[in-house]
């Protein structure tokens, strides 16, 4: 099937921007001007009932071929998230039970559906196929690797030089993604920097079922809120389903140094504008102003403008304009401190046991991003404006 050809300038743009790699870049870019109609594929496992926007910009990414004219897949791994992908982690994931999987999975549809067009893509769980396969198939599948492939990965490598535990059942994941690939045909399958192996395992397996092997765009991964990757794990993400407030304050506490990346990363702003805020940044612009408005944008791509609107009026009613109750404490404290200590040796509280109990009733709120400190091993590693139950308000530096 055949599509209008997109001019030279937004094939150029779809190639650039959020992309970290491209494999086999000329012969993708060939098939994007030939007019051929390319099968997109993307798959996410749930393992976090958030997708969160480090899983936006592939998304995005989708949408940008889904507004081309192609057809995009979304695969929900439902099966691969029960086995657990290695790639980014630096110890065993534990296997998931399929009661999670299927409670995690519950929204996806509808939080890709904040990004996609899902009335015209394909929308797939990879249990479909992946849990009928016998052993016999498996093998066959797995003589396409060796073990050293697999093992000069190098996370993998790390695990068996520190003696920490690699599961034979590790070294099934990117057969299944790969599998996936066959079963929809993919022509192109995006994914993040940390999933290349399991990309490249596609083509391998694509060619094993004498499919043309699919063409790669791997995508940068995104700090969170803390400057580790965004992750569910971490507790520093922004998800799609965040209220709009908490939204918006969320990325008002962002380190600044991340303001441009999550523009180009995560918006569709245009590029010309996102140059000018970067060159306005770089003479001395309050970073404060242009945090702002990324908040917003960001507010208005997942709710609407409005509500955006509201959002950044709130937050300006709580802090710009100071209508909050007056900050009775400002201390500083050294980065990576337990805040629970903080709250101890400060006099914030009576006794770690009262902290403890405060963390388990929900009454330390921080204020900085809309959102409440339950756990009680946290950290401070960036400035905090908290209320700690419901009179005393302090404001902590690093």
């Amino acid at each position: 099937m055949k599509i209008n050809l997109p001019k030279l300038d937004k094939i150029e743009e779809l190639l650039s921007r959020g992309v970290e790699e491209i494999i086999d870049k000329p012969h993708l870019e060939n098939k994007l001007k030939s007019g051929r109609r390319l099968r997109i594929k993307l798959g996410i496992d749930p393992t976090s009932p958030n997708i969160h926007l480090g899983r936006s910009i592939p998304l995005l990414k989708l949408k940008d071929f889904q507004e081309l004219g192609h057809k995009i897949i979304f695969i929900i791994g439902d099966f691969t998230g029960l086995i657990g992908d290695s790639s980014d982690k630096n110890s065993e994931r534990p296997m998931l039970s399929e009661e999670i999987i299927k409670q995690n999975l519950k929204t996806y549809i509808n939080q890709a559906a904040k990004i996609i067009n899902i009335d015209t893509a394909e929308i797939y769980h990879n249990s479909e196929w992946l849990g009928k396969l016998n052993y016999l198939e498996i093998c066959r599948q797995a003589d396409i690797f060796s073990l050293n492939e697999f093992i000069s990965r190098e996370n993998i490598n790390r695990r068996l030089r520190e003696s920490k535990g690699v599961s034979l059942r590790e070294l099934l994941y990117p057969l299944m993604q790969g599998y996936d690939s066959v079963k929809v045909g993919s022509d192109v399958e995006i994914g993040g920097t940390d999933q290349r192996f399991n990309l490249l395992a596609g083509r391998d397996v694509q060619r094993f079922y004498n499919q043309e092997p699919q063409d790669i765009i791997t995508n940068p991964l995104i700090e969170g809120l803390d400057g580790r990757k965004m992750s569910s794990s971490f507790g520093n993400t922004v998800n799609l389903f965040d209220t709009p407030d908490n939204m918006f304050g969320k990325i008002m506490s962002l380190k600044d140094d991340f303001i441009i990346k999550y523009f180009t990363l995560l918006t569709r702003i245009d590029m010309q504008t996102i140059s000018m805020y970067e060159t306005s940044l770089n003479g001395g612009v309050n970073p404060r102003d242009i945090k702002m408005k990324l908040a917003h944008e960001v507010v208005a791509m997942y709710h609407n403008r409005d509500t955006a609107d509201s959002a950044i009026s709130n937050w300006k009613k709580t802090f710009s304009e100071k209508k909050m109750p007056e900050i009775t404490q400002e201390i500083k404290v050294k980065k990576r401190t337990f805040l629970l200590d903080v709250l101890v040796t400060h006099g914030l509280v009576e006794s770690k046991t009262h902290a403890r109990r405060l963390f388990e009733e929900k009454a330390i709120k921080n204020l900085s991003n809309d959102s409440k400190i339950t756990d009680p091993q946290i950290k401070v590693i960036q400035p905090l404006i908290l209320k700690i139950g419901k009179k005393t308000f302090v404001k902590i530096n690093t």
